[in-house]
């Protein structure tokens, strides 16, 4: 193609070389043994139908509209457009081929309102690709469809790529390999990513492509982590145990044997010469943060000193409280904020790099220029996903290959577990104390509140105190969603009148939000109404009533997190979760799951089957890109299983470690064991 095109394929796609064009995959396929003849439409059915366009006409009154119609031999149907009426005048040209999709209507005549809609061909040479039993659409935008990227046009050229190009693509397995995974040959799954016989061997050759991504990403994952450890020339000074039995002591409650298990897997990565790379997920009030106090301890009984960073100023000040309150004596604690008067910053600077604080509690500001530390050997993050990797590394870099241990309070699905953090150790707290009540959650539709607030009043009379969250802080005009601020005011004027309310939100500033959190924890405010900037670590026992609005607007996870900032105290807990009458029904399932388990990790599971990977990575990861193109991480566990075992057994065969490594960051096109493996995809893990 000529350089024009060229450059809208590569600036639209990523799409540079005939590698990229064959590992561009369809977004979907149509089964044409599933179209339906026109005749046999009726009203209110959705259906796919395949036809050539009879005729393009403007019409209505002022022609206002688009009116397309289509024959397909059996009877006509006509597609309708109300907007973007010059776009599509130039789109469909009389004589083309078209499939419509949608729901039928009648006026006057079959149709369909707005149809999805991809174009066909129907010339003989070019009818084995286009009308066979399984047709595969393409991803495409205006500017692509303009210079001809239809799915018909990625049709036209991938197949010509793969008549000229399909013998030299080399498959990085073997054969007995393969056949032993019953998985198909490399050349195979790329041409029947494209050109499939049937759905079911489309999904055989996305199976086996998923598993050249997850092996390979798996496999750099395990040479990494073996040269880290041999290359560590480091050595650790014993752990002196006595802080740690003292703590012991001091706590009022049994440690779970999930909480016992986890601080044994840290204690022994400690003991190792090389550096702890551990994640400690726990179910909301599961008691994680007792378990980094225990690591926080062993540092500080080999010498060491500890750095915490937390993702919120309100969770550091709490984890500073908390910690205090059970250390033993000569453990010196400071906590750092971007609010800490700059005098206290100063001495906290000095101290720190002298050695004298122990542990270091704080937030962003721990990675600030001026915190330097004597001998930093743990690093604890908290909500390690409200984090971005460099913010990781640089609190990192304070430390001399100090142990790190990152906490998260939402469950993560195990396959985005097994690759997102491959590379790291896991432990679990899936029990929790025994003391805990579960939290009774219930749902009702907006046109019950009334019973809601009586029953908020009913629990505050007997001394309780609540929160009611919302996802917006102020209104806006695009949204019918009522805002923290309106309701903050409803309230305070018209529901509850006589009671106190504070308004808590992320845009406050820290002193003030500290302020309202501290007359809160006191007992000294009734409601708190809240953004979800209270999702993570806020522990008030006596709020036993949490009123969640537009909970259709929440992901199932966080639902959980914040559902897990009741049930903390010795009263029966409860989550209330208020969704408009009308809500779809994907809202209302997701809702009813919640109200069904109280088990983090199921819903974790549950939550990446409704909204899927990309959703949960976009919003958990603050833009990290899984760079998967084949992998379907809710339903792909048994790949990701197999891949990770696949990889660590050919790496555990490796002799000379610093050479594979120092192959795979040579040049990758050079390698033996990578070709046939999308070049693009090894380059991004290897960054």
């Amino acid at each position: 193609m000529g350089p024009a095109r060229a450059r809208v394929l590569q600036d639209e796609t990523g799409i540079e070389t005939i590698e990229d064009l064959l590992y561009y995959p369809p977004r979907r396929y149509l089964d044409r043994s599933s179209f339906k003849s026109i005749r046999d439409c009726f009203v209110s059915e959705t259906v796919t139908v395949a036809g050539t366009i009879a005729g393009v006409n403007l019409a209505g009154k002022n022609r206002r509209y688009l009116e397309v119609t289509i024959d397909d031999g059996t009877d006509t149907l006509s597609g309708i457009f109300f907007a973007g009426l010059r776009y599509f005048q130039k789109v469909f040209i009389t004589g083309d081929f078209v499939l419509f999709s949608g729901k039928v209507d009648f006026y006057n005549r079959k149709q369909i309102v707005h149809p999805d809609f991809d174009f066909l061909d129907e010339d003989s040479s070019l009818k084995s690709i286009n009308t066979g039993r399984v047709v595969p659409l393409y991803r495409s935008t205006e500017n692509l469809k303009a210079s001809g990227f239809d799915s018909r046009g990625f049709r036209r050229i991938i197949r010509y790529a793969l008549d000229h190009f399909l013998s030299d693509i080399h498959d990085p397995m073997d054969g007995k390999f393969l056949e032993r995974l019953s998985l198909m040959p490399l050349r195979d799954a790329i041409f029947k990513l494209h050109f499939p016989e049937t759905l079911q061997s489309a999904e055989e050759a996305r199976r086996r492509l998923s598993f050249n991504e997850l092996y390979f990403l798996q496999y750099y994952l395990d040479i990494n982590r073996k040269l880290l450890r041999e290359e560590f020339k480091g050595t650790k000074s014993p752990i002196d145990p006595a802080l740690y039995r003292d703590f012991l002591g001091r706590l009022p409650f049994e440690l779970t044997g999930d909480q016992k298990k986890s601080i044994a897997d840290i204690s022994a990565d400690l003991a190792n010469p090389f550096p702890m790379n551990r994640m400690l997920q726990g179910d909301v009030g599961s008691g994680k943060t007792i378990v980094a106090m225990a690591a926080s301890l062993m540092a500080v009984g080999r010498s060491c000193q500890t750095a915490v960073m937390s993702p919120t100023e309100i969770l550091a000040i709490q984890h500073h409280r908390n910690f205090a309150g059970l250390m033993p004596e000569g453990v010196r604690i400071a906590l750092l904020t971007g609010s800490t008067p700059p005098a206290e910053k100063k001495l906290i600077y000095r101290d720190t790099a002298e050695g004298k604080i122990h542990i270091l509690i704080g937030t962003h500001a721990l990675i600030q220029n001026e915190v330097s530390f004597k001998n930093l050997g743990l690093i604890v993050i908290d909500e390690q996903h409200r984090f971005g990797v460099h913010q990781r590394a640089k609190l990192r870099e304070k430390g001399n290959s100090a142990d790190l241990l990152i906490m998260t309070a939402t469950p993560i699905p195990r396959s985005l577990s097994l690759t997102l953090y491959g590379d790291l150790d896991v432990s679990l707290i899936r029990d929790k104390r025994a003391a805990m009540i579960p939290v009774k959650t219930m749902a009702f539709p907006r046109s019950r509140i009334k019973g809601v607030y009586n029953s908020v009043e009913k629990y505050m009379a007997e001394g309780r105190q609540a929160f009611f969250v919302l996802p917006l802080i102020e209104e806006s005009e695009k949204s019918d969603l009522k805002s923290a601020k309106e309701l903050f005011a409803q309230l305070r004027k018209e529901v509850f009148p006589h009671r106190s309310i504070e308004l808590l939100h992320g845009k406050l500033p820290a002193a003030e939000k500290e302020a309202v959190m501290r007359t809160f924890r006191n007992g000294e405010t009734d409601i708190l109404v809240s953004t979800t900037v209270i999702e993570v670590g806020i522990d008030v026992p006596n709020a036993s009533v949490m009123v969640i609005e537009h909970a259709e607007r929440f992901g199932l996870s966080q639902l959980h997190q914040l559902r897990g900032r009741v049930g903390r105290g010795s009263h029966q807990s409860f989550c209330v979760l208020v969704y408009p009458d009308d809500v779809p029904a994907e809202s209302r399932r997701r809702i009813e799951t919640l109200v069904e388990l109280d088990d983090g990790f199921k819903i974790a599971e549950e939550d990446l089957k409704l909204r899927g990977a990309g959703e949960i990575i976009g919003s958990r990861q603050h833009g990290y890109n899984s760079g998967f193109e084949f992998t379907d991480l809710a339903a792909d566990l048994d790949l990701i299983l197999s891949a990770r075992e696949e990889a660590t057994r050919a790496v555990s065969k490796i002799e000379n470690v610093s050479t594979a490594m120092s192959d795979l960051r040579g040049d990758v096109r050079n390698i033996e064991m990578l070709k046939g493996i999308r070049k693009k995809r090894i380059l991004a893990i290897l960054s």
